[in-house]
């Protein structure tokens, strides 16, 4: 056991003694209920002008957790959501049923404090305390307070503590909540309905990924956590709902690392008579809008690059960035072989049974991807990669497609819906046969859905973007753990 370790249970020994104390003197150091009449916010904006030196009669109610105790508990820096307040404890006024409370309090402690307003000699805003009431007796000591809590690991696996030491990260986690707010308050304004569909899926489909599966007892049988909403959207579409979205939790069984957690936060919605087209200029109106709803500015820092998120982006075709990248046009290529071929040529690596199009994905993620730092819509990409998509309406060979791309990540994928059954079946049989042959991140054949489209839905748009990694992008996070309350994690 650690030195460490061995002071965390000598100090929680203390305070459990130092609970029972409180106990002894009648006190219940964990109450139902405590109601403070201000905050520390409220405070400071209320006595701004109160001049140093000066005592009111103003009585305030403000209860916090105790963060650092000074002069043997004289003065106390309580602290509530929304800042500190100095207590001060006068040891010659105060009442002794509250000096002996005092003396049995810790950092790391909540207190409710009861008590005029004044401000000290040097500029403090304080409250002197006339009654204390324990709120919570902490058992545990915070890490200590100059170096901080610096540990990843516990940084991830205890979050709560890593909020209570460092305001940078539950202000990240705050800014993403008025994030998701504020595409949710865009989307809505626009006519958009939230809804919800399935997290138990019994057909892989929407996405090419790696399932989690499960097994339901009653109905005994497999199903899977949901790799994307997708096909269950376009139900609600075809059932007359013109335009829908979802917020909620997709779940892959893949890699780890500072872009990818096995569950990840996605939005993805659906607009009747909307194509690609309108779907880049949506994206850009709802990030702009939201950039300047949180911080202000439409231009952010990240790791040192100016990013500028103000629209319009950029419009690049897939194949254009791959040319001017490498030199090579792989559009010539009339047979997969070639393009095989002429990959490897580039020192990219990709199996011998690899089509058109995923030789062209393999060769943009190498070639391109690094070169994409500010906001590009990368358009047209190749039709037997885009099993959900419809073609394009001047080249057969791709499809009205594109990702959006920003600090060379990935931020969102879209689509001119396929809405014709027919092709959807062939398109969908033709994912089967790459499951068929080892291809595990291949779609299955959902009838349903198919069955759906045959009923008829209209011109459609579709939008999904990572809000994970927009968050990132948005608070300066260099990793996706850093945005989320609680990342997935190893067991110890």
């Amino acid at each position: 056991m650690t030195d460490f370790q061995n002071n965390v249970l000598d100090q929680r020994s203390i305070r459990l003694e130092k609970l029972k104390k409180l106990e002894n003197l009648g006190i219940n150091a964990y109450p139902h209920v405590y109601q403070p009449t201000d905050t520390s916010v409220d405070l400071n904006k209320k006595y701004a002008e109160l001049p140093n030196d000066t005592q009111t009669d103003d009585v305030v109610k403000v209860a916090g957790r105790i963060k650092a105790i000074r002069n043997s508990g004289m003065f106390m820096d309580l602290y509530d959501d929304t800042g500190k307040v100095q207590i001060f404890c006068s040891l010659e006024h105060l009442p002794q049923n509250e000096k002996d409370i005092l003396a049995l309090m810790d950092v790391g402690d909540f207190l409710g404090v009861e008590g005029t307003v004044r401000r000290t000699k040097r500029g403090e805003l304080s409250v002197s305390a006339q009654k204390l009431t324990v709120l919570a007796k902490s058992l545990l000591p915070l890490p200590e307070k100059f170096h901080g809590l610096q540990d990843q690991d516990i940084k991830y696996r205890r979050r709560y503590l890593d909020m209570i030491m460092n305001p940078e990260s539950k202000s990240v986690l705050v800014k993403r909540s008025k994030i998701i707010s504020s595409i949710r308050d865009f989307l809505n304004a626009l006519g958009f309905l939230e809804v919800e569909t399935p997290l138990l899926h019994p057909i892989l489909g929407g996405a090419n990924a790696k399932p989690f599966t499960t097994h339901h007892n009653a109905l005994d049988m497999d199903l899977y956590l949901r790799i994307a909403p997708e096909l269950y959207l376009k139900r609600l579409i075809i059932g007359g709902m013109p335009a829908v979205y979802e917020i909620g939790r997709n779940f892959r069984n893949e890699g780890i690392d500072t872009k990818h957690n096995p569950e990840f936060t996605m939005l993805e919605l659906y607009w009747v008579y909307k194509d690609y087209n309108d779907m880049m200029s949506l994206l850009e109106k709802m990030v702009e809008t939201t950039i300047m709803n949180v911080l202000g500015t439409t231009e952010v820092l990240f790791d040192g690059k100016k990013i500028n998120f103000k629209g319009p982006w950029p419009r690049r075709p897939m194949l254009e960035l791959v040319k001017e990248a490498t030199g090579v046009d792989f559009h010539q290529f009339e047979t997969n072989e070639q393009a095989v071929q002429a990959a490897r040529d580039l020192q990219v690596d990709v199996p011998d049974n690899a089509s058109w199009g995923h030789v062209i994905e393999r060769v943009f993620e190498e070639k391109c991807e690094q070169n994409l730092i500010q906001p590009t819509h990368v358009i047209d990409h190749p039709k037997d990669i885009s099993p959900l998509t419809k073609e394009h309406r001047a080249d057969k060979r791709l499809v009205e497609r594109f990702e959006t791309f920003c600090n060379t990540w990935e931020i969102s994928n879209a689509y001119t819906e396929l809405t014709n059954p027919l092709d959807q079946r062939q398109r969908l049989e033709a994912q089967v046969k790459e499951r068929e042959a080892g291809n595990e991140e291949a779609q299955m054949f959902d009838d349903e859905f198919v069955t759906a489209l045959e009923y008829g839905m209209p011109p459609t748009g579709g939008l999904g973007v990572g809000i994970d990694r927009l968050v990132m992008l948005l608070t300066g996070s260099l990793s996706i753990r850093d945005v989320l309350a609680f990342p997935t994690m190893r067991n110890k």
